[in-house]
């Protein structure tokens, strides 16, 4: 590259005489990018946006870092390799390949073409080539330079390049300006750089999802390859070693590490998009760099190369303005949202001005504004939205003349507003474009209330999900909650446009004026949570977790919604009749027991007659001095014989079974598709579980024969049949796995009966001869353990004196001193960080682990030591989901999936594709935990059923 003759000192140079003329250096453009990138955002100096508002402090690094190796190196030949769109060969070789690897940021995304646009205006070589990674055109060109005689700089830190280091060939970082020659890969690998591709096909990479051999890290491996030569020596003498773990590991994954050393060995024969004469540094087109720097308002840069700032319209300059600000060059205050601006759209012109802005920026918040809460029965009424902090816009669609008259508003029709269809059609290529992130708080609602318009989102972030991965149920998650929290701001409430009580209206009857303020905020506002949030993702490691396991659900689970399950109001109108005469036979009953009539459904009234009239032991009582009458009181009275308390306990629970469901179940079904449509809540528990409401039907009893009776009423559409999948024995599984044992680790390996081994073990019984009162026993601890059950809990469940129960539990945690050192060791890592964590990264919060109140430290220390396993449970179960309408459409299978309760899946299919989905989709949920690096030795199974009503199924 000559000389800029007629710029400052600091220009850019061209190398002199005496250099390397034949030497090339190969730039890891995607390296290169992310280092930037990560460079800007943590420098504080704050997001960049070029003229047009597009993110741009990535491009800005990589420019200054690309002039920074023009300047200090001189490269007589140089290129910035990239990696293509779309997967490469590896990925066709092992379809899991970089499966867990984290998304981009959302603001880097847009500016992985401006990088390019970069490298080009300084007229260096942008290379890449469909189906090889960057690093596969980096081995190929340095294997023909060398047959040139030509030196290779790799500039790069990438570990992956380090194989590629020999005579000739050496690696620079320019960020620490540091070089790798064969020493610094010894250093890092503990092998030379020929051996490096043995050693990382060993260790594996959970980054790329390189499976490598379990158990054994980059120190084990180069001890191994060291001892044997080369990875196919090891593999042919596994048997020699002494170790068994680690010989029994080498025979049992050698394939997995012959996979995996194809998987990480570079192509060197890949071919080059262009030769490398043509890869000769020359001067830059001059116009064309200026052009590219002051199309992005890089003015420090035109300045260190003597040109001139550019002038820039008004719009323009407050956005440089703003971009000063952020990089701490001003010290003005970033508008407060009582300043924004908010536009209403109603007309094609304004509505596609907002369109293109959201192209330019890469991203958009929206937020729809509808009729009811349950999608099946919201009507759209209007959509507001933004890529701008400061500025939002409101779209009225269905906004109707009629207004309420308590009101006392203007008339809500009054203002023009674009057609329903024309405004969605102009919509829906952006909401469909993968190029545009789409935002919102709960997208699931916003998701549905597109896709029953045709649109189907993506693709998607969720602001309050991003919240629920950061800080779990440390605190609430509502826009509200999170705006008070971290804006300060209290955003407009819903009863101050529409009114509330009997007063209330639906949105399509609030004026256009109020709908006007109180949706864009709500659009600007998730922009301004996002813009917060979604960095510490990556400051916080929560990543993956996010992309991993719950963004991924969004369109699922909303699917999963919309398909509702049928329901026969039939036969809950005959539970119902049939669960009301036999409470009116127990109402009689009871009150001839009692020798009066009374209200069974007050406790005031019960306290009275069991208590103060029938004399039974009173126990505890409420704060309010009454008798207690609560569950676990009456339970107790219950078991001592007390037949009324018993029936009282039988009339409740039919009570509860008719009023909570076969009652409720009826007016719940929506008409217009003969289901009843649940909600699920993604963000509604402290172990990452699904919570279902409208109704709730993860909590339908199943002990009882009652209760079951009720999923008879859940059925399947005519000519199709429900599936149960469910999991078996889960978090008993991964008890074992997580805390070590290895007896019932091997129990479970070995397909032997869990409770019968556990009885065995504990009373020193040989399995034949446990008996099935043994078996209970164990059953009931191994199930009880995991909660925290104690002497008393057991006892009751058994039936048992608490002293006995107690022993039992001791000899339990005698026998498996694994369990109780686990149990310990997650108490102390509540205690030390205030929340435990799943095998895939997600926190769990126990905010009363350290309280003073026994009983609140005690719930927490139970929560400590189960929350990881049922936390673990409900990520695999997430993972699991996410997976299977993909997996269903490849196979094509008409299955869909409609319930997820606890550790069970409903779905409802053809008849005729039954033992096809039953197998495939026990194959996804057993399989489903091999994700983000995770290890579980312990078998998952998964066991099917099926039926024309869930009642069969199960």
């Amino acid at each position: 590259m000559g000389h800029f003759n007629d710029m400052a000192d600091s220009q850019i140079s061209v190398a002199p005489e005496d250099s390397q003329d034949g030497e090339l250096y190969l730039v890891d453009g995607s390296g290169f990018i992310f280092r930037a990138y990560f460079a800007m955002t943590y420098s504080g100096r704050g997001e960049m946006t070029n003229p047009d508002g597009v993110p741009v402090s990535a491009v800005f690094g990589f420019t200054q870092m690309l002039m920074k190796l023009l300047n200090d190196y001189h490269a007589p030949y140089l290129a910035v390799v990239f990696d293509p769109k779309g997967g490469s060969f590896r990925n066709n070789l092992y379809p899991e390949y970089k499966a867990n690897r984290d998304v981009p940021p959302e603001d880097l995304v847009p500016q992985f073409p401006l990088v390019r646009e970069a490298t080009r205006a300084f007229d260096i070589p942008a290379l890449e080539q469909p189906g090889y990674e960057a690093d596969d055109l980096i081995a190929a060109y340095t294997k023909r330079a060398l047959e040139l005689g030509k030196r290779v700089v790799i500039v790069s830190s990438d570990k992956d390049l380090m194989q590629l280091v020999q005579p000739g060939v050496r690696m620079l970082d320019p960020m620490k300006n540091k070089w790798v020659g064969e020493a610094e890969v010894v250093e890092k690998f503990g092998v030379k750089p020929e051996h490096v591709v043995d050693v990382q096909a060993l260790a594996g990479d959970s980054t790329d999802n390189i499976p490598g051999v379990p158990g054994i890290g980059v120190k084990t491996a180069a001890q191994l390859i060291n001892e044997y030569g080369s990875l196919e020596e090891l593999l042919a003498r596994a048997e020699e070693i002494k170790q068994p773990k680690r010989r029994e590991k080498l025979v049992n994954h050698a394939q997995d590490a012959r996979v995996s050393e194809q998987l990480v060995r570079l192509d060197q024969d890949a071919p080059l998009p262009l030769p490398i004469e043509e890869l000769k540094i020359h001067d830059p087109d001059k116009p064309e760099l200026m052009a590219f720097l002051q199309k992005h308002a890089f003015n420090s840069i035109i300045k260190r190369l003597g040109g001139e700032f550019v002038s820039v319209s008004p719009a323009q300059a407050r956005t440089l303005e703003e971009d000063s600000r952020l990089r701490g060059e001003d010290t003005k205050r970033a508008p407060e949202i009582k300043d924004n601006q908010y536009t209403l759209i109603n007309d094609e012109k304004t509505l596609q001005e907002w369109i293109d802005d959201a192209y330019k920026r890469g991203a958009v918040c929206i937020d729809t504004e509808t009729t009811a809460l349950t999608p099946a029965k919201a009507k759209l009424v209007g959509i507001s939205l933004t890529s701008e902090v400061g500025k939002a816009a409101y779209i009225p669609l269905a906004h109707v003349a009629e207004q309420a008259d308590l009101l006392g508003e203007t008339q809500g029709a009054d203002v023009p507003q674009l057609p329903m269809d024309k405004a969605l059609g102009m919509l829906k290529p952006l909401l469909e474009d993968e190029s545009v992130m789409k935002v919102a708080h709960n997208m699931k609602y916003d998701w549905q209330i597109f896709a029953q318009a045709g649109i189907h989102v993506a693709p998607c972030d969720d602001t309050m999900l991003i919240s629920y991965v950061l800080d779990g149920s440390s605190h609430k998650h509502s826009m509200d909650s999170l705006s008070e929290r971290y804006l300060g701001h209290t955003p407009i409430p819903y009863k101050e446009v529409a009114g509330t009580g009997k007063s209330q209206v639906t949105f399509d009857r609030v004026t256009i004026e109020k709908a006007l303020d109180y949706a864009a905020e709500d659009a600007e506002v998730t922009l301004r949570l996002y813009k917060l949030l979604k960095p510490r993702l990556a400051l916080e490691k929560m990543v993956s977790v996010y992309e991993n396991i719950e963004r991924p659900l969004i369109p699922v689970i909303a699917q999963m919604e919309l398909e509702g399950i049928k329901v026969d109001p039939a036969i809950l109108k005959s539970m119902s009749t049939d669960f009301g005469k036999r409470i009116a036979d127990l109402e009689e009953e009871i009150h001839k027991l009692a020798g009066t009539p009374f209200n069974i459904a007050s406790p005031k009234q019960i306290g009275e007659i069991l208590f103060d009239q029938m004399g039974l032991d009173s126990g505890k009582k409420t704060k309010t001095g009454q008798h207690s009458t609560d569950v676990k009181t009456l339970e107790e009275l219950a078991l001592q014989g007390h037949e009324i308390v018993q029936k009282i306990l039988d009339w409740r629970g039919l009570s509860k079974l008719k009023s909570t469901y076969t009652d409720a179940l009826q007016d719940q079904v929506v008409a217009e598709t003969g289901r009843v449509h649940t909600s699920y809540h993604m963000t509604g528990t402290s172990t990452g579980r699904l919570a279902s409401s409208d109704p709730n039907l993860q909590n339908i009893p199943i002990r009882t024969e009652d209760g079951r009776k009720i999923r008879e009423a859940f059925i399947a559409d005519t000519g199709c049949v429900l599936l149960s999948v469910d999991y078996s024995q889960v978090e008993l599984r991964l008890a074992a796995e997580m805390a070590g044992v290895e007896a019932l680790q091997r129990a479970f390996k070995d397909g032997v009966d869990i409770h019968t081994l556990t009885a065995s073990q504990v009373f020193d019984v040989p399995l034949d001869n446990v008996d099935s009162e043994t078996r209970r026993r164990a059953k009931a601890v191994n199930f009880g353990i995991i909660y925290g059950i104690s002497g008393w809990g057991l006892a009751k469940q058994l039936g048992y004196d608490p002293a006995d129960a107690a022993d039992f539990i001791k000899r339990y945690l005698a026998r498996f001193p694994e369990i109780k050192d686990y149990m310990e060791e997650k108490k102390d890592e509540a205690r030390a960080n205030g929340f435990v964590k799943t095998l895939y990264g997600r926190k769990c919060f126990t905010p009363n682990i350290n309280a003073k109140i026994p009983a609140q430290r005690a719930g927490s220390e139970r929560a400590a030591v189960n929350a990881p396993l049922q936390g673990t449970a409900a990520d695999i179960m997430k993972i699991a989901m996410a997976k299977m309408p993909v997996a269903l459409e490849r196979a094509g299978l008409k299955a869909k999936m409609l319930l997820q309760v606890h550790d069970e899946l409903i779905f409802e299919l053809p008849v005729e594709e039954l033992e096809a989905t039953s197998k495939l989709v026990r194959e996804i949920m057993e399989n489903a935990w091999k994700i983000m690096g995770v290890e579980i030795s312990v078998p998952l199974i998964a066991e099917a059923g099926s039926g024309h009503s869930w009642a069969e199924a199960h």
